[in-house]
């Protein structure tokens, strides 16, 4: 796990600790990931898609910080253990620092509107953030009708019926397994498509 991509320079220490330094200081509000993906894939070709998107699958399924996750992930991928301890390092500087010296300030500002409204606007603009990143990343996933019925299930427990996060990962998580085990999508997929033939069958019989 600790090889450059293939095709690719190995990634310097510097290099690794300047981006995610970089990322760490910008990403103000939670939109690290966003930044991240557009240093890692877009800037520094280090990772492609899918290789965020493992790291990504990876980091949400792993106790602690999804961004921190990420950091110690890729940093193994391209420097090894040295790399992701260079990347973590990067990552949480900036935030150290900004929310040190924001403790000291807020007791002073709390009541500030004008502070309260920048808050919010800053949230507004990470939700905005991540929202991209789903959709860059998430596009081949949006297609598959298999996809499109777990992320459904997903969304409808933890935002509809306020179930724990944890119960829907202990229970769609298996669920996801068994139906993308080794040769288990292809056998679903042509299950969707049977049913979906006979669906349009059904139909133009009624028609007729």
């Amino acid at each position: 796990m600790n090889e450059a991509p293939a095709g690719r320079g190995p990634a310097s220490f510097g290099a690794i600790f300047m981006v995610f330094l970089a990322a760490g200081g910008i990403s103000f509000g939670g939109g690290v990931l966003a930044y991240l993906r557009d240093y890692l894939v877009n800037g520094r070709h280090w990772l492609d898609d899918d290789d965020f998107l493992d790291a990504l699958e990876i980091s949400e399924t792993l106790p602690g910080l999804n961004s921190v996750n990420m950091a110690v992930i890729v940093g193994d991928r391209l420097r090894g253990v040295a790399g992701a301890m260079v990347a973590v390092i990067g990552l949480m500087i900036p935030g150290m620092a900004v929310i040190m010296t924001l403790g000291v300030l807020w007791e002073h500002q709390r009541q500030n509107q004008n502070v309260n409204a920048f808050l919010v606007g800053v949230a507004a603009a990470a939700v905005g953030l991540l929202l991209t990143v789903t959709l860059q990343l998430g596009h081949k996933q949006f297609v598959r009708p298999l996809d499109l019925l777990l992320i459904a299930a997903t969304f409808v427990a933890v935002s509809v019926c306020k179930i724990s996060l944890l119960w829907v990962l202990l229970i769609i998580g298996p669920i996801a397994v068994w139906f993308y085990r080794p040769g288990g999508a292809m056998v679903t997929a042509e299950r969707f498509v049977h049913l979906r033939e006979r669906l349009h069958s059904h139909r133009a019989h009624w028609r007729h």
